[in-house]
This record gives C-alpha cells, sequence and structure tokens, in this order.
C-alpha cells in the first residue's frame, strides 16, 4: 500500500543545508537510493522511506541531528534521550514543556515557546540563527520533530487549527495543507502551530519501551502517520485507497456516499485548492511510485492495476506527473544504496 510521497522540493531544501556544510550532496543522494537526477525534474517526487533515509544519512554524516542548521551540533543520539525524558511525563504539557527546555540546552539559536490563550494553546518558533535562504527547512525540521513527537506520546493526531511561517509563500505551499494544515498564513513574524488547548491535558502514554519503536524508523513514520488527515481532501483520498484504483467512483457517487451535495463537495475542494481529478490523479501517482520504487511489478501490471486501459497512456500521464517516464523513474531508483543503518536512537547505545 502506498504511504504517500514527498515532493522533490524539499529534498533540495535539505541538500541545502548539506552543500552549506560543504558535503557532497550527490553522494549522500546515491546512498539512499535517490538519483541526482530527479533534482532537474521539478515534479519529482521520492518515497516517504526514501525521504526519511536521507534525514538520517544528513544527520550521520554531519554527526548532527539538527543537519548543522545551528551553531551548536546536535549531537546524534540527542533525539533520542529527548523522547526518554519526556514518556514519563503525566501529560503532555508537561512533556512538551521539559522537551522545550531540553531544545534550549541542546541548541543556542533555536527555541520555541508554549502559550494559551482561551481554547486554544500556541507552539511558536524562536528563530534567532539569522537563516535566509535555510529558513524553511530549518523551521520545518523543527516542527516535525516537535509535532511528531507530540501526537506520538498522545496516541493520535492532534489536528492544527492555524500554521503560521515566518517565510513568503512558496510556489509548493499546497503540500504544507497536506501535511500540516488546509490554514496557513505566511509572512508571519514567527512560525507556530495553533491547536486546541485540550490536547495538553491528555495522557502520556508511551514508555521506554515504545520509544525504541518510535525511533527505529523517525522520521518517515511522523510524516505519514501525523499528516493532516481531517480535509476533505484527505477523506476523499481515504475513501478512494478503499476500492481497486481502477474502479474509482464518479463524482456524484461519491457524494452521495459522503452524504454530501456534490455542489458543496466540489465549493470545499475549491476551498483546498483541489480538484476530484486532481485527488485522483496523485493518489494514482503516489501509489505508481511505490510500485516503482519498492516492488517488482512490471510498468504493465502498475498501468493496469491503476486503471489505464493502455500502458502508452500511463506512461504519459506518469512523465506529466513527475518530468520521467515509469521506465526512467525506476532507473533512477536502481544506484548503489548504503548498507549502513544508523538509527537515531542507538548511536550511543
Amino acid at each position: 500500500m502506498e504511504r504517500g510521497t514527498i515532493a522533490i522540493c524539499f529534498v533540495e531544501e535539505a541538500l541545502q543545508a548539506v552543500r552549506a556544510q560543504g558535503l557532497d550532496a550527490d553522494v549522500l543522494l546515491l546512498q539512499v537510493g535517490i538519483s541526482p537526477a530527479l533534482l532537474e525534474a521539478q515534479q519529482a517526487r521520492v518515497s516517504t522511506a526514501q525521504y526519511g533515509a536521507l534525514w538520517r544519512a544528513i544527520a550521520q554524516a554531519l554527526d548532527d541531528e539538527f543537519f548543522g542548521l545551528d551553531s551548536r551540533r546536535m549531537k546524534l543520539g540527542s533525539f533520542g534521550m529527548l523522547c526518554r525524558a519526556v514518556v514519563h511525563c503525566s501529560t503532555l504539557e508537561k512533556a512538551l514543556g521539559r522537551a522545550l527546555r531540553f531544545y534550549g540546552l541542546l541548541l543556542d539559536d533555536f527555541g520555541a515557546t508554549l502559550s494559551q490563550q482561551g481554547h486554544f494553546a500556541k507552539l511558536a518558533l524562536d528563530d534567532r540563527s539569522g537563516h535566509t535562504t535555510l529558513r524553511a527547512f530549518a523551521h520545518e525540521a523543527m516542527l516535525i520533530m516537535l509535532y511528531g513527537l507530540m501526537c506520538w506520546l498522545i496516541g493520535r493526531r492532534i489536528p492544527i487549527r492555524l500554521m503560521e511561517l515566518a517565510f513568503p509563500e512558496p510556489a509548493h505551499s499546497a503540500e504544507y495543507k497536506v501535511r500540516y494544515s488546509s490554514t496557513l498564513h505566511f509572512d508571519q513574524p514567527n512560525t507556530a502551530i495553533v491547536f486546541d488547548a485540550e490536547y495538553l491535558d491528555q495522557a502520556v502514554i508511551q514508555d521506554e519501551q515504545s520509544v525504541k519503536e518510535f525511533l527505529r524508523i523517525i522520521p518517515e513514520n511522523i510524516l505519514v502517520k501525523y499528516k493532516n488527515t481531517n480535509s476533505v481532501t484527505a477523506k476523499i483520498r481515504r475513501r478512494l485507497r478503499q476500492g481497486p484504483l481502477h474502479e474509482l467512483p464518479d463524482f456524484e457517487v461519491l457524494a452521495l456516499e459522503l452524504h454530501t451535495a456534490s455542489a458543496t463537495l466540489r465549493r470545499r475542494l475549491h476551498e483546498e485548492g483541489e480538484s476530484y481529478q486532481s485527488i485522483k490523479d496523485q493518489l494514482r501517482r503516489d501509489v505508481a511510485i511505490t510500485y516503482l520504487s519498492d516492488s517488482e511489478k512490471s510498468v504493465t501490471d502498475i498501468a493496469l492495476e491503476l486503471g489505464f486501459a493502455e500502458p502508452s497512456a500511463f506512461h504519459r500521464a506518469f512523465k506529466k506527473w513527475t518530468g520521467a517516464s515509469p521506465g526512467e523513474y525506476r532507473r533512477t531508483l536502481s544506484s548503489p544504496r548504503s548498507t549502513s543503518s544508523m538509527r537515531i536512537e542507538d548511536h550511543h547505545e
């Protein structure tokens, strides 16, 4: 089953941090099975597993789990120690408070604060680094870790009511809607997320044993598990994954299944910047990328499973989605991979 994909622009952002440290970005890409050629195609995407492997490879190469973005190195094993330090807290509020103090000890240029106003809580990042080109990646890297930690601690996704970002809106802003929230405000004084304060009272349900599993495949586990699932787009995507992709329902039938008037459903999708066709295309694209990356299915079999009458139609669609044909894409993933299996939590154990 497909687990979602990551736009190549996020790979490029991560590589900017690598190049800033004087490392060879192509070597790291090949190490995790991503062809440098994919960077040339703006529409390209990689699997969540590949993106997670890239994060771990960068952290290992730099011995820095914050990728050289702070003037002080966050040595390998730091995030694992943080997780072990917070699982003994009784509530999310206490655990988050301890986590923020922990980051305050680890980093000099970045921090975060938690505040409450009425029924809402706000987690805001404090960036004293002076970064410009690396700001977006630095902010997202810290948010992914903090937000993923929060959700994991209480065993459920915390809906983000509003996300503020301290940089201009990028061309790929729709990706933020999928990952975080449908409500985004750019060019804000600080990067922050706003959520219901009631979650702060939720009990921490994790322990020392579950920490090991959580850290084993971070960050891809939190990228997949704690995406924005409340949007209409996400609900439609979940419904479509329940059946075969070669028998997707008509829009009117789908609206009936969701107990929503077709005009209302179309309007809500428009408000999220999506259409039914774009959702179907994105789902087929992600499933195709997963199969091409992680299976030995032939291109013809993939085309038929996705509902294409002819392999040639699948070739044209895939090239439109990613900038490469299915065969070309699969060949870019056939690079030699590293045999190392660094885990964030076990580097110093």
